[in-house]
């Protein structure tokens, strides 16, 4: 069985081709059930954001696509929301979808994986920085608002890391995201990065394994062409890990499923 949870529209301002186009090339790809689960609207950062006005569409055209390939390949509908305390809307945490990944994209108001603000790490305690990114997952596991923890280090996108053990650093989110019962997400696009590795790395993976933590996966696509992107790899990943199941969703339900 072959999962990818994570994936975009053109919606969110950053992402190419259409909805279809996506969904044919997951079908080429011989995915079995792909998920939309594009940027939620958040009025901190429209710019790279779905409007709160185009949710009824991205919905509908999901819901739509998802009766139109029934008995091909199975669809599902989510968001990923952006993790931050009083800028989180309801009408997306309380919206009819199959899931919602939770993300941290921001320390206080700094994109620390935008391009456009790679300068903020030029000089930083990278040991904070780190450390303040796991406070706010660990933060967003508490919440108990979200089903997956998308791309869990995200903090290491530029490659910019601390010396030592970064371990330790995350002991505490995952725990938390134990306890919150959720689902841990490995994710493609590091590969495309500058870091050039997954996101986690297999040593967090590893802890994750040690505390039952479930997985799922994603090519967290922009384009048709990045669906499935090393779908096999990340399968071998998760197996190193210990892992031979991933989680499906189905109106905020997970069942677990052999890959």
């Amino acid at each position: 069985m072959t999962i990818d949870l994570h994936n975009h529209t053109p919606l969110c301002n950053h992402a190419e081709g259409s909805p279809e186009e996506y969904i044919e090339a997951a079908v080429a790809r011989g995915i079995d059930i792909f998920g939309f689960a594009d940027h939620a609207p958040m009025e901190f950062d429209p710019k790279y954001r779905m409007s709160f006005d185009e949710m009824k569409q991205y919905e509908e055209s999901v819901r739509e696509l998802a009766e139109r390939y029934r008995g091909t390949i199975e669809i599902r509908l989510g968001y990923e929301v952006d993790y931050l305390p009083g800028r989180m809307d309801e009408r997306v945490l309380r919206a009819e979808v199959d899931y919602l990944i939770g993300s941290v994209h921001f320390i206080d108001d700094w994109g620390f994986d935008n391009p456009e603000f790679i300068g903020r790490y030029d000089g930083a305690d990278l040991t904070t920085i780190w450390r303040e990114y796991f406070d706010a997952v660990e933060a967003m596991a508490h919440s108990g608002l979200f089903d997956i923890v998308g791309h869990l280090d995200l903090i290491k996108v530029f490659n910019y890391r601390p010396e030592g053990d970064i371990r330790p650093l995350a002991e505490s989110a995952l725990d938390a995201v134990a306890a919150a019962e959720m689902t841990l997400e490995l994710n493609a696009a590091g590969w495309r990065k500058p870091v050039e590795e997954a996101y986690p790395s297999l040593d967090l993976l590893r802890m994750a394994h040690d505390r039952r933590i479930p997985i799922t996966f994603a090519s967290d696509a922009h384009s048709p062409a990045q669906v499935g992107y090393r779908m096999e790899a990340l399968h071998a990943l998760a197996r190193e890990a210990g892992y031979d199941k991933a989680a499906d969703f189905r109106n905020r339900e997970r069942r677990l499923l052999k890959f």
